[in-house]
């Protein structure tokens, strides 16, 4: 593929989503007659946050036919990370938000607010099948193409941030779940979260899975509120992962390019 082909890419998930949400934002009662209320668990929310998946499979599916697609979606089964990563993934990511709520708060009300393991599971699947999405369009394909023209940590910043303006519109409408917070802290979080995920991306030669794992992990209803605290944190967190991974974020050696596995 051609770097030219997030043209395509970014109009249409910018057209899906920005699509959806703006008739809610000018036309809210017509909106709202024919298909009720915008909520996070709307179908609606659904189709816009899957946008960027959509476009990624609209544009590889239009090059390279079924054949590419599925080999696209065959790096949804590429697992293999440093330990480090996953220990990132499964200790780091939830004590940045423990951590950043005890500085809110001061303490916890409850460290499981949830009425039983059954509740949590299914709140859980529910994230599960909502933002992680998202990866298959931001990694899957626009962050291969970014860095066939810039190094990682550029590209990574890049991404982030066209990943945080797309959020956008739901900030300004309510009934979302991003309606209750700031969008400049949010924004700030997009590319330190992206700068993140830009290391492991590479690392693991363009896993789908791994960066939608951490994406749950972001998501993870279990973790305590931390807003914003847990940006400035997050941010911090980015600044060691480049100085960890300085000798492969600075230049395009080793960065993964190829939108389908050789």
């Amino acid at each position: 593929m051609r770097p030219r082909d997030l043209i395509p890419f970014l109009a249409i998930t910018f057209l899906i989503s920005w699509g959806i949400l703006a008739l809610y934002v000018f036309a809210p009662g017509p909106m709202a007659g024919m298909f009720g209320d915008l909520s996070g668990e709307h179908p609606l929310f659904y189709l816009a946050v899957y946008a960027p998946a959509i476009a990624a499979m609209a544009v590889v599916l239009y090059r390279y036919g079924f054949a590419g697609l599925r080999g696209f979606l065959a790096r949804l089964l590429l697992w293999r990370a440093s330990v480090y990563w996953y220990i990132l993934l499964l200790v780091g990511v939830p004590l940045v938000f423990y951590v950043s709520a005890f500085f809110k708060e001061g303490t916890y009300d409850t460290l499981f607010p949830f009425a039983s393991v059954q509740a949590y599971l299914l709140a859980l699947l529910l994230m599960a099948i909502k933002g992680p999405v998202e990866e298959i369009g931001w990694r899957g394909l626009a962050l291969p193409l970014l860095q066939r023209s810039m190094a990682p940590i550029w590209a990574a910043v890049v991404l982030g941030a066209i990943w945080g303006l797309w959020h956008l519109p739901a900030f300004v409408l309510s009934g979302t779940p991003q309606s209750a917070w700031a969008f400049t802290p949010f924004f700030v979080g997009t590319i330190a979260i992206s700068v993140i995920i830009t290391p492991l991306f590479n690392s693991t030669r363009g896993s789908i899975l791994l960066p939608a794992l951490l994406h749950l992990q972001l998501i993870n209803p279990l973790w305590p509120d931390a807003q914003p605290y847990d940006i400035w944190l997050f941010a911090a967190l980015a600044v060691v992962v480049v100085w960890l991974n300085r000798d492969s974020m600075f230049t395009r050696r080793g960065a993964v390019t190829q939108v389908l596995p050789k």
